[in-house]
């Protein structure tokens, strides 16, 4: 072999991790020696390991696979198992797949698993299942083992589970999340409970938004996001996905409005990031309703008070008496000019909202508007917001 194929080849095995490695043919062998001693070498031959006899295979199942397993690259493994898991429904052989091929990808890291965990501590995993109904739609308990080491061996995950949460309530939502391997499962299984517990059959339709939203904030540091990719029956279904590139501004955004009003306002800022490439409509509605929730919340630590009634423009035109930030109440021209820009805006993202917005009825000849169209409204939005809140902070002297 040349000395270039030999390179070739070394970073082909140093792209997986020793520990992957041995993780997979670990469980690939135990899920061979799961079948009979006379089936086991026929199984090994369709998996294109070599055969033997099956003498060898009545001394140790496992052994007889190990050896043969120990031969095969991590390249090769990975077919090998995918052949397998075609004809088993084994967790450990898919949990340990992933992982192999999630080597040196980018990962989520264990603090934000940890924070996203820390949602559920006050609480349920799901407003429409159950808690164990909820956790057997993710990790099938039924396959893996009980957590106490003098347990009976017929006993499993899903009997300590049903102990724990239906017959005495002893665990929470932390402690379940733990025992079923939430922490050090593969990113794969980490993303599956994501979709899962934000799927419109787990929520009802006042929480799921909330949720996923809540949940970017902490999945967006490590470069993925929760992404609405379709709608069933009108709800959304949301996929985790490498998060687009966003500007700077975006988390600077982010954090004044976190630090402002973190359960609504920041939230809503979140939202129309989550749909501003995927859902153009619903970012534009969600760019305006985030500068009402603005200016509404400002008026009314400035104890004033508005009108049910009144619109965008009407709750701006009363902020900015209070902000001193009509462009009447300036001389200078700049100023004048700059203020007056900034009304204009807010005009403009209301009637953008009312033209092509999801909050109206869209008729047959209404424009619908592009991905473009949601990055300059939300933008917008989120700088208009940032700029009346760090104004209204400097008005108090903060």
């Amino acid at each position: 072999m040349k000395d270039k194929d030999l390179a070739v080849n070394r970073q082909a095995v140093q792209q997986y991790s020793t520990a992957a490695v041995k993780q997979l043919r670990n469980a690939l062998a135990g899920a061979i020696s799961d079948f009979s001693a006379n089936e086991v070498p026929s199984l090994c031959g369709r998996l294109g390991l070599r055969e033997g006899d099956r003498e060898e295979s009545f001394k140790s199942k496992f052994k007889y696979a190990e050896r043969r397993l120990i031969e095969k690259s991590a390249a090769e493994l990975i077919p090998i198992a995918a052949r397998l898991l075609e004809e088993v429904n084994s967790y450990d052989v898919s949990e340990a797949l992933a992982k192999l091929q999630e080597t040196n990808h980018a990962t989520v890291s264990e603090l934000t698993r940890r924070r996203i965990m820390a949602i559920f501590d006050k609480r349920p995993y799901s407003t429409e299942f159950e808690e164990i109904e909820f956790i057997r739609r993710v990790w099938p308990t039924g396959q893996m083992p009980s957590v106490f080491q003098n347990a009976p061996s017929e006993q499993t995950l899903d009997d300590d589970l049903f102990n724990a949460i239906v017959r005495n309530n002893d665990w929470g939502n932390r402690e379940v999340l733990d025992v079923v391997g939430y922490l050090k499962c593969s990113q794969k299984q980490f993303f599956r409970f994501l979709e899962e517990v934000t799927s419109p059959l787990t929520q009802s339709p006042e929480i799921q938004p909330e949720l996923a939203a809540a949940i970017n904030e902490h999945l967006r540091h490590d470069g993925y996001r929760l992404t609405i990719v379709r709608r069933l029956s009108g709800s959304p279904v949301y996929e985790v996905q490498p998060a687009a590139i966003g500007s700077p501004a975006d988390d600077t955004i982010s954090q004044v409005l976190a630090d402002f009003e973190p359960d609504t306002v920041a939230v809503r800022w979140t939202q129309a990031l989550d749909r501003r490439d995927t859902d153009p409509q619903g970012a534009i509605t969600l760019a305006r309703t985030l500068l009402e929730d603005v200016c509404k919340w400002i008026i009314v630590e400035a104890g004033e008070t508005f009108e049910e009634r009144d619109d965008l423009p009407a709750l701006y035109r009363k902020l900015a008496k209070i902000l001193n930030l009509a462009p009447d109440g300036h001389t200078e021209p700049v100023f004048k000019q700059i203020l007056g820009s900034c009304q204009s805006v807010v005009e403009s993202l209301g009637s953008l909202r009312n033209k092509i917005g999801d909050a109206h009825s869209p008729g047959p000849k209404k424009v619908k508007p592009a991905a473009r169209h949601a990055q300059l409204a939300v933008n917008l939005s989120g700088t208009m917001a940032t700029f009346l809140v760090s104004t209204w902070a400097a008005k108090k002297g903060v």
